[in-house]
């Protein structure tokens, strides 16, 4: 995965987390994880296509969910019903649109999937051959890893190859 796909996500996780639960946000230390088993107990995925292809993760414990879905709504969540799911996988969904708009900026034409939940610590969720950036964030409210399982679309490296030989 190149590194030019990190600064987008976390400047987009930076700016959203801000925007709907007014978290700062800190980032630990990257890592590249090879185990396919979820680390925590909530897990926001979400395909890539385009330019740009792989998965993006996002995973974090029921306390952090609850606390951001309560700072999305105005109120105190305490079960992880059916609106605090749909709220932590629209959070997701709004990180990844906004690094989709970094990326076009970069020249890299994208599109996402809906998000999906997963919910439960240890679901086998393989990323086949994608070995996984782990990107850990810290905030008032607990952390949140995101997982950048993405590359660069090899027809497109290819094109830019043919139009500079030319």
């Amino acid at each position: 995965m190149s590194v030019n796909f990190l600064n987008p996500f976390l400047n987009a996780a930076k700016s959203v987390l801000a925007a709907e639960v007014g978290a700062q946000v800190n980032r630990g230390a990257v890592t590249l994880e090879t185990n396919c088993l979820t680390p925590q107990d909530v897990t926001v995925l979400l395909s890539v296509v385009g330019d740009i292809h792989g998965v993006v993760l996002y995973s974090m414990d029921i306390g952090m969910a609850l606390a951001m879905v309560s700072q999305m709504l105005g109120q105190e969540q305490e079960e992880f019903d059916d609106l605090a799911q749909s709220g932590i996988a629209e959070l997701g969904n709004v990180i990844t649109g906004v690094v989709t708009t970094y990326l076009a900026e970069a020249g890299y034409h994208c599109s996402i999937s809906v998000p999906t939940l997963v919910i439960g610590r240890g679901t086998l969720l393989s990323t086949l051959d994608f070995k996984r950036v782990v990107v850990p964030l810290s905030t008032e409210m607990g952390r949140m890893f995101i997982h950048i399982a993405l590359r660069e679309d090899s027809s497109r490296g290819l094109a830019r190859l043919t139009r500079h030989s030319m």
